[in-house]
């Protein structure tokens, strides 16, 4: 990438605004709204034990969270929320088998943390996925 070029240009996103790709920093906040969320719905079914041996149990309720909430809306809360949304790479809806990839990735993390000049994790390049602004 050139210094006259941004995010998303190769995919003939808008550089700002809805449809852009989306920030790094407000996708690392949704992801932490997403695991708050998860932790605190683990806390209310094993209790304390969350803190001892149940963190399998928030990763599990973060794991359905983002099967469920992408499949369905393209966002999970925490996205929602920060107005983002995963969209597949070629502008359409992210199919089940894209959204499916792209979580069990997020969760290998190594995945998650090499980018792309366009932001993108390896996960997202992988399932050819993109997380957008919706606003």
């Amino acid at each position: 990438m050139t210094s006259s070029d941004y995010s998303g240009q190769r995919f003939g996103l808008p550089q700002t605004g809805p449809g852009s790709m989306a920030p790094v920093g407000r996708r690392l906040a949704a992801l932490m709204i997403d695991w708050a969320i998860a932790y605190g719905v683990a806390y209310l079914l094993v209790g304390d034990r969350l803190f001892k041996s149940g963190q399998f149990a928030a990763l599990s309720l973060l794991a359905v969270m983002y099967l469920v909430g992408l499949s369905i809306s393209g966002s999970t809360f925490g996205m929602a929320i920060l107005g983002l949304r995963v969209s597949s790479d070629q502008g359409a809806r992210a199919t089940p088998y894209k959204i499916a990839m792209r979580t069990v990735l997020l969760f290998l993390v190594i995945p998650a943390v090499v980018w792309d000049a366009d932001g993108r994790g390896l996960h997202d390049r992988v399932a050819h996925t993109m997380i957008i602004s919706t606003r």
